[in-house]
């Protein structure tokens, strides 16, 4: 990454910064951030310059066209990228007037953005900002996607991390809910103090409540010395409780306590512990319904639904699978010693039309076992079978009817007339074709395999082939 060019981002919305930050960063750019002129002008100060700079025009302090001029006159040759809301004469006409490269308006596009970025820089950093994704050493873990759900929750991100407010991830296993708790973490005033996690499921109950409040020496057999328990490691930072649907009822109580006072006892204990905590709770479980049931305190989600972000599961951001398996490609390659490699468009294709009821998580374990097994640089489809069996068997049930509500979805949002007997000519089709292939062509045998009389097979191939 020590390569990379260097870009740095000055905009005083925070969402933008993280979204922009994010998009640029996935390119292969070094990326750091600024929320107003003055922090720019100390970072010059001490050295530091970018290879290039985009900045907003209205921000407090110095506004960017202020910025620009004062650039202009101590670094001449550093390339500007004028951003702004306010596509108006006098913003476009006064950022060129005082040297901008570029002018951006918002609301941008993404690739759009990163494009301009590569046009903007100079030639010896253009080599640099040229590497793929790829060949970047970067976080397997990110958080990325340019879907529309992904784009409006990483502006939610960017908003929410700033605010000290209790929040409920909620999603599908192996979304990524920890990655999204972590993001709010890292990108809030907390970042510098500790992030810890926990998943309350995987604590036996017994074990659970000295897990998190600590105990005292000598509170139960086996306890033989102090121990701080998660609340008190958090201190000033963020404590993350995934799976908070599994608590045992007596532990929501203690919860609701520390949320409401921010102070507890440890197990045993007779001081008073205070802590300053930001909480952030996730689970797969519908938690209303939990309530519902009697099983999950009402006040205590009310207290952790203070802000709600839902996960979309993958097969609903299924334009992200080719970003996120280069990704999790390059990175299984770089942790075993091996040769990067690639998917063909056969093999891209049967994984993006998986149904990946695991998500994000069963993708990745999925390219690990790729990079592992697949003998040549290239994955084929042929390849899927020694990780993903299922990429060549019957699909269950559960599986193509998600696939067929997901087709329903964008047949209705883009108004597709008559859908019903349009989904009901395509079933009869790729029965019959499929029981035909089967069956070399033999009627009889197709019809007997689908349960059909061998008219009805003849009369539904013939209207069939009429309409196609």
């Amino acid at each position: 990454m020590a390569d990379a060019a260097q870009v740095w981002i000055v905009d005083d919305d925070r969402s933008v910064r993280f979204v922009l930050a994010a998009a640029l960063g996935e390119a292969g750019f070094r990326i750091t951030a600024f929320a107003d002129a003055a922090e720019v002008l100390n970072a010059l100060a001490s050295g530091r310059v970018p290879d290039l700079l985009l900045t907003d025009v209205r921000m407090p302090g110095d506004s960017g066209l202020i910025l620009l001029d004062k650039l202009k006159a101590s670094h001449p040759r550093l390339p500007v990228i004028v951003m702004s809301a306010h596509t108006d004469v006098a913003s476009t006409a006064g950022a060129f007037r005082g040297g901008a490269q570029e002018f951006l308006s918002k609301p941008f596009d993404m690739d759009e953005a990163v494009a301009l970025v590569r046009r903007a820089l100079p030639e010896q950093a253009i080599e640099r900002a040229a590497l793929p994704p790829a060949a970047v050493p970067e976080p397997a873990q990110a958080l990325i996607g340019q879907a529309p759900a992904m784009r409006a929750l990483f502006r939610a991100i960017g908003r929410l991390a700033q605010v000290p407010l209790s929040v409920l991830i909620t999603g599908e296993t192996g979304t990524g809910k920890e990655l999204v708790a972590r993001a709010l973490h890292r990108e809030s005033p907390r970042a510098a103090r500790p992030f810890v996690a926990l998943n309350t499921a995987a604590i036996p109950a017994e074990l659970l409540e000295s897990e998190l409040f600590g105990h005292e020496a000598g509170a139960f057999t086996g306890a033989h010395k102090r121990h701080i328990g998660r609340f008190e490691q958090a201190d000033g930072g963020t404590l993350f409780l995934d799976e908070i649907g599994d608590m045992p009822a007596a532990l929501q109580t203690r919860l609701l306590r520390v949320l409401a006072e921010g102070e507890f006892f440890r197990v045993g204990g007779r001081e008073l512990i205070r802590v300053d905590v930001r909480l952030i709770a996730a689970t797969h479980q519908p938690l209303e319904t939990l309530v519902e049931q009697g099983r999950f305190r009402a006040d205590l989600l009310h207290r952790l639904d203070v802000v709600r972000l839902q996960l979309p599961p993958l097969r609903q951001r299924r334009e992200d699978i080719p970003q996120l398996a280069a990704r999790f490609l390059a990175h299984a390659a770089r942790k075993l010693q091996l040769a990067p490699k690639k998917l063909s468009a056969a093999a891209l294709e049967r994984l993006c039309a998986h149904a990946w009821p695991g998500n994000v998580r069963e993708l990745e374990n999925v390219c690990w076992r790729l990079a592992a097994l697949a003998p040549g640089e290239t994955i084929g489809a042929a390849d899927l079978m020694l990780a993903l069996p299922s990429a060549t068997q019957a699909t269950a049930p559960a599986d193509w009817t998600r696939l067929l509500a997901d087709w329903a979805r964008t047949q209705l949002d883009a108004g597709t007339p008559a859908l019903h007997a349009q989904a009901r000519e395509l079933l009869d089709r790729t029965l019959l074709d499929t029981a035909l292939e089967r069956c070399n062509g033999h009627r009889s045998d197709a019809a007997a395999l689908l349960g059909l009389s061998r008219n009805t097979v003849t009369r539904k191939l013939g209207s069939s082939r009429r309409r196609r």
